[in-house]
């Protein structure tokens, strides 16, 4: 109701502003309109107008098709699109673009290619453009196959691809895998001297990572994009630093680290993660707790994974004691511990024998309500029959609940653990 009331109240100034002989400035407003209002008010509103008599504008009918595409609503968009022939007018390649991106978008390429070949109905050629957004909604839905022939197309054609198409034609192919076919288009972008930029570096050195040839992706960094004129921004080093870890390379990750601190480029989450999971498959506990706390110190909270990762550090080394710590710490910043971070704890006190405190603390994390799983059982079953004692089976495990009095009983137990070093021996 309020949109038919917003529609009818707008609807009446743009009459009234028009009367008075003013198409350009109802134009105008109109435009700014379509930018802060829902297009189901404004298509209302354009339709009632053009029955009053005002003329129709293509570049209004493009706003809409636009609005109504970002919106998902495709089917509205087309509505706005076929009524642009109904009112005398030609659709423009802005037209057919729009559109035609949209569908792209929500993955109806079905359609997006029956409305390019339409086209040449109207005497529109597509543009450079129109095979961009084609060749990025196939690299998209993984249809490379596709994506070329469209290329290939465009190429008949004699269209001459930009930067950007080249650029999306080689993310698609980074993203399956298919650094050869990437490769190529970037050597074929130098013989036409047309000049890579960052995002087409980045494409690649992404590409070449996730592909494990961490040598080639460095060597685009400090080489070639250093011959186009071009710097390394956050991107390109957390893109670095993650393959690195990911290829065990953990110093070169440091020295990238210390490259982007001496540059003034902060690192984000996602480049402290990667060197904290790096380091703890390493078996660098100490050096990933460090960086946990630098993570912490840029403003940025570890979540439950990245905890348990340190944690499962310390644990493997037998250093239990500041697992635990590291656990009240995760308590102290609010995070929900999970069975996983508890298992990883739990493995530890197994493996070094001390299935006393195990078992307390599979009755604390019951008490706390963290539902115990098969691998909980598994682990304590495993460190009953290697030392011996305790519990016997896991139909008794699984039977005794075994629940701790209080919640001041389970912070007892944390703090004994971490303070005190007769119950836990080192």
């Amino acid at each position: 109701m309020q949109a038919e009331a917003a529609a009818h109240s707008l609807l009446s100034a743009l009459k009234l502003k028009h009367s008075h002989g003013r198409p350009a400035y109802f134009l105008r407003i109109f435009t700014d309109l379509i930018h802060s209002h829902p297009p189901h008010t404004l298509w209302h509103i354009y339709i009632n107008l053009l029955h009053a008599g005002f003329p129709p504008h293509l570049k209004l009918f493009n706003l809409l098709i636009h609005r109504f595409c970002n919106h998902a609503n495709l089917t509205c968009a087309r509505q706005v699109f076929d009524e642009i022939t109904k009112r005398s007018l030609r659709p423009s390649v802005v037209s057919f673009n729009t559109l035609i991106g949209g569908y792209c978008k929500m993955g109806h390429l079905g359609l997006a290619l029956e409305l390019k070949r339409s086209m040449v109905h109207y005497g529109v050629e597509p543009d450079v453009f129109t095979y961009t957004l084609l060749i990025k909604g196939f690299c998209h839905s993984g249809s490379l196959a596709c994506a070329r022939q469209v290329f290939a197309e465009m190429l008949l054609r004699g269209l001459v691809p930009n930067t950007v198409t080249l650029t999306t034609l080689m993310d698609g192919h980074c993203k399956q895998g298919e650094m050869q076919f990437a490769i190529e288009l970037y050597h074929d972008m130098l013989r036409k001297n047309m000049m890579p930029d960052l995002i087409t570096f980045n494409t690649l050195i992404n590409g070449f990572c996730k592909a494990r040839d961490i040598n080639e992706a460095r060597r685009l960094m400090e080489e070639d994009m250093r011959l186009n004129g071009l710097r390394p921004d956050k991107f390109t080093y957390t893109v670095l630093i993650d393959g690195c870890c990911k290829q065990g390379e953990l110093e070169a990750a440091m020295d990238i680290k210390s490259k982007m601190i001496a540059q003034g480029i902060e690192l984000d989450d996602v480049a402290y993660t990667a060197l904290i999971s790096g380091l703890t498959r390493s078996g660098r506990a100490h050096e990933a707790e460090t960086i946990l706390h630098e993570m912490i110190s840029a403003g940025f909270t570890p979540n439950e994974v990245t905890y348990t990762m340190v944690i499962g550090a310390f644990c493997s080394k037998g250093e239990i004691k500041i697992g635990f710590r590291l656990l009240k710490e995760m308590q102290r910043r609010g995070l929900k511990l999970g069975v996983v971070t508890y298992n990883v704890l739990m493995h530890g006190l197994c493996k070094i024998g001390q299935m006393r405190n195990a078992e307390m603390l599979l009755d604390a994390m019951q008490n706390v309500g963290v539902k115990p799983d098969d691998i909980t059982y598994n682990i304590l079953l495993e460190g009953h029959s290697r030392h011996g004692k305790g519990r016997a089976n896991k139909e008794i495990l699984r039977g005794e609940k075994g629940m701790v009095s209080d919640y001041q009983t389970y912070v007892s137990l944390i703090n004994d653990v971490v303070t005190n070093t007769n119950q836990i021996h080192f």
